[in-house]
């Protein structure tokens, strides 16, 4: 039971960590490369003591161990919703938030040769260095999880009856698998919540949830987290080194003096040299690479691709995708044990099932929405499609507000009537407004009336515009492809396991699930992040700017981008001829 909560705790702990990679890279202004790189973090710490307490462990007191290891991740966990606090309030670039009532006029677009007064955009502050601390307690959080997984199993294995040890580590893994779900589900419920929720007038936040520069309350979870951690480390202070044996037969089985060594290098090099093994090592290192980048960046791929806001994507795979996950792998199992099926017949359905997973995932290709229509970025300001899809700050301006005195780099978006996003009320040449906070409403904006007939309405209203009505569609497809694909995937999780136990000799087995657990975190856990949120930093197309002038958080993805944009850059100044006859070519002969 103490195990368990544990399990559960550390489960949920690190699930609401993924959940909050959005809001932490909007909190302190980062990349996704540099996200990557703090969500790595735990495995860092992990891997930095997990051989030396899984092979001193056994020697010591391993319930106080696990304490210890929990009282560890309780501290990590607090450290990082503790630098909210060493933080000063959250602040947004917005020309709103300095005004605060309805008689106020702003005129976004001014001439600078007159003599009326531009209003200030407030570039965001996000906290400099402060992200450091979020690294740390990350790693911390690895560092006390080394202990739990190994000693905790060991310790049943050693004092339960033969019969009842298989059933204690099921309930075992059962219990943890409600840890994601949960970890989810929070992560759901602190992204609604403003993150300076009880310090700030909420009527003076214009911002929603699905706002680009929305920030939830991600220190929340952490804090709540960190209770559960400290929590489940209060039994195992209490429990003895050694409990009464069950089996004595079996004890002394487990413990029969004389049993000659098994040397490590020899064991190795027999072990990477047992082929079957190596097949199933590497292609648990490639599964284990997608599986970290799409729990990390899943959320904010529905973000950005379906217009979701981060609550909501963190509520549906927690209520869909993970449960689906959970019945996957049981009725793996079951099928094992129902069936009995042989070492061949336990790759063959992990092979088939993989492949089935891999077929359907091929379908989400098909599931996407088109870009926003955002002026200068996506489409021009007389509404035609850009082909480019490239930042320049060049395209941001049109004759239209040529004399406005923008900023290229402001982001406070605005929609028309029309569905067309403008990056600011300036841009879209707004000369008046009227309202307060979010029901601020500009007017006489000569961007619009330039783009539309005249009689249309030229006012705009703050936030950026919906997606389309289709895209919801694509977006339900989306979800029904990606239950059914990690349903199938995980059928094959259990026997695919089984099989890398049973094709080696029963003397390598810990080895050999040491140094899977070691080769799949290494090359699998710590890089899979960087690359992916490198992979999705190409495809920005604005960042936002920080207050020292460095490059801070992107704001809208190329939701359209193909395969070969990365490998042809996105200057377009310095293409080869091929790439940029691709740039130039119509979007339906490039799809």
């Amino acid at each position: 039971m103490a195990l368990s909560f544990a399990y559960f705790s550390k489960a949920l702990t690190g699930t609401y960590m993924k959940s909050s990679i959005t809001q932490i890279e909007r909190r302190f202004d980062l990349s996704s490369t540099h996200i990557g790189l703090i969500d790595g973090s735990f495995e860092m710490g992990n891997l930095l003591f997990l051989a030396v307490v899984s092979h001193f462990g056994a020697k010591l007191h391993r319930p106080r161990l696990i304490a210890v290891g929990c009282f560890l991740m309780a501290v990590g966990a607090f450290l990082t919703g503790l630098t909210h606090f060493f933080m000063g309030r959250y602040k947004y670039d917005t020309v709103i938030q300095v005004y605060h009532n309805d008689s106020m006029n702003i005129a976004a677009c001014v001439d600078p040769l007159t003599t009326l007064e531009v209003p200030e955009i407030q570039i965001e502050e996000s906290g400099s260095n402060m992200w450091i601390y979020v690294f740390l307690g990350n790693a911390l959080r690895g560092i006390g999880e080394t202990p739990v997984t190994p000693l905790g199993i060991s310790y049943i294995d050693d004092f339960a009856k033969a019969e009842n040890s298989p059933f204690y580590i099921a309930c075992l893994q059962t219990i943890t698998l409600l840890g994601p779900m949960f970890g989810f589900l929070l992560g759901s419920y602190c992204a609604k919540l403003y993150v300076d929720i009880g310090y700030v007038d909420m009527d003076s936040v214009t911002i929603t949830p699905k706002d680009a520069r929305w920030v939830g309350a991600w220190w929340m979870g952490f804090l709540v987290s960190s209770g559960l951690l400290l929590i489940s480390s209060i039994p195992f202070w209490f429990l003895p080194r050694s409990l009464p044996k069950q089996e004595d037969g079996l004890q002394q089985q487990k413990t029969t003096p004389g049993a000659p060594p098994v040397r490590f290098l020899p064991s190795l090099k027999r072990l990477l040299g047992t082929p079957a093994y190596f097949l199933l090592l590497c292609g648990s290192i490639l599964k284990f690479n997608s599986f970290i980048g799409l729990l990390t960046f899943k959320a904010k791929y529905m973000e950005q691709q379906f217009g979701q806001s981060a609550s909501r994507a963190n509520f549906l795979i927690g209520v869909l995708n993970l449960p689906a996950v959970a019945v996957g792998i049981f009725l793996g199992g079951l099928l094992m044990k129902r069936y009995k099926l042989s070492v061949v017949s336990g790759a063959q359905l992990s092979f088939a099932t993989s492949f089935m997973a891999y077929l359907l995932l091929l379908l989400q290709f098909g599931t996407k929405c088109d870009n926003i229509p955002v002026a200068g970025l996506t489409i021009s300001y007389n509404g035609s499609v850009t082909q480019g899809m490239s930042y320049n700050g060049e395209m941001l301006f049109s004759e239209c507000n040529r004399d406005c005195a923008c900023s290229a780099e402001e982001w406070d978006p605005v929609c028309a009537d029309s569905g067309i996003t403008y990056i600011s009320p300036c841009m879209a040449g707004c000369l008046g407004s009227s309202g307060y906070g979010k029901n601020t409403v500009f007017h006489n904006c000569s961007c619009v009336s330039a783009s539309y007939p005249a009689g249309s309405t030229t006012s705009v209203k703050l936030g950026q515009c919906p997606h389309a009505k289709d895209c919801s569609r694509s977006f339900t497809s989306y979800m029904a492809i990606s239950v059914l694909s990690s349903f199938i995937n995980s059928l094959g999780a259990t026997p695919g396991y089984m099989v890398i136990i049973r094709c080696i000799s029963p003397e390598l087995k810990s080895l050999a699930l040491g140094i899977q657990t070691l080769a799949t975190r290494t090359l699998g856990g710590i890089p899979a992040p960087v690359y992916f949120g490198a992979l999705i930093d190409s495809t920005c197309l604005k960042w936002s700017i920080k207050k020292c002038g460095g490059r801070g958080a992107c704001r809208i993805y190329n939701s359209n981008i193909s395969l070969f944009a990365p490998i042809c850059g996105e200057n377009l100044q310095h293409l080869p001829a091929a790439c940029s006859l691709y740039w130039h070519l119509p979007r339906e002969t490039v799809g």
